[in-house]
């Protein structure tokens, strides 16, 4: 990544910001307003991670050797880096257990009269309609920035462990 690279990405990360900030003004739900508070939280730490990309450019190029391994390794977290709207899910498969939102561990193994069996939640994506208005401008982040952006709903996980706000069940991991 170039400073003129870095530069761009910076401006265009923020010009969607300012977008979906303004965008948020017209939510007509509470779980809309979530998402775009989720989205803008996102882009605000894409952007705190280009700023540090930048900075350390700048070292670099006075001669800091530390902050050439440093910048390595801020280009390589920031390539995977990833915007998740609602819930994250993390499943261990070594042990047969998931968490939600970095919560609690719970059991994925099930006994029933056909024997054991595992069964974790499973990840689906939202629709364009239960997306609204942020539907198209995701889309047009993804492609500008090369960020990833999760917007998935949670279902088949234990009744209860839901947060009130996903009633609708929405994740963004």
């Amino acid at each position: 990544m170039t400073s003129i690279h870095s530069l761009s990405l910076y401006t265009e990360l923020a010009g969607f910001r300012l977008i979906v900030l303004a965008n948020s003004l017209s939510c007509d739900s509470t779980f809309s307003q979530r998402l775009h508070e989720r989205l803008i939280d996102g882009l605000d730490a894409a952007i705190d991670r280009v700023r540090t990309i930048m900075d350390l450019e700048r070292q670099r190029l006075a001669g800091d050797e530390l902050a050439a391994f440093q910048l390595d390794g801020e280009i390589e977290i920031f390539g995977r880096f990833t915007i998740n709207l609602l819930d994250e899910i993390d499943i261990d498969y070594d042990t047969h257990e998931y968490r939600l939102d970095r919560g609690r561990w719970i059991s994925a193994v099930a006994v029933d009269d056909t024997g054991v069996h595992v069964d974790y939640p499973e990840l689906v994506a939202l629709t364009d309609e239960e997306l609204g208005s942020l539907a198209p401008l995701m889309r047009d982040i993804v492609r500008e920035t090369g960020i990833a952006i999760h917007a998935r709903r949670l279902i088949g996980a234990e009744p209860g462990l839901l947060h009130p706000i996903q009633s609708t069940q929405v994740s963004l991991g």
